[in-house]
């Protein structure tokens, strides 16, 4: 498995062991992660903090340039609020783990010319069919449904 995904998976198992939502983001620019983070609605009573937002705040204030060159890896397809960030910020490249569990803005990342690549990771699929099994409550409550 790619290193990056991993890194990903590690932080949905962060966020799952702190007694939130199993989703992990990092953020890679040139060979290294600049930013890392899990959904924490949860754990902070947020309401944005979802794994990639959770990275883009822990990567910290980056040049424009350096989002343009980097690559955000995800556990989970990006709802339409991380999607929107990922366009603000101008991030070419997106790689997610599945989108079985879940559908996000795919096709509106590729409409604005983001290179989508989906992995369909068994670990990423179990993680969270068994995570919405166990907690449909939260997990809706998560895609504001």
């Amino acid at each position: 498995m790619d290193q990056f995904m991993q890194a990903a998976i590690e932080e949905a198992r962060n966020g799952l062991n702190e007694g939130g939502i199993p989703i992990g983001s990092v953020i890679v620019h040139n060979g290294k992660i600049i930013g890392r983070g899990h959904n924490c609605r949860v754990q902070k009573g947020s309401a944005i903090l979802h794994g990639e937002m959770d990275a883009l705040e822990n990567a910290g204030r980056q040049p424009a340039s350096v989002y343009k060159e980097s690559v955000l890896y995800t556990t989970l397809s990006p709802c339409p609020m991380c999607s929107g960030a990922i366009i603000l910020y101008g991030i070419p490249k997106v790689i997610i783990g599945e989108n079985k569990t879940f559908w996000g803005e795919e096709e509106h990342l590729k409409s604005r010319g983001v290179n989508v690549e989906v992995l369909q990771d068994e670990t990423c699929i179990n993680m969270m069919t068994k995570f919405i099994e166990e907690k449909p409550i939260l997990w809706n409550e998560d895609i504001g449904v």
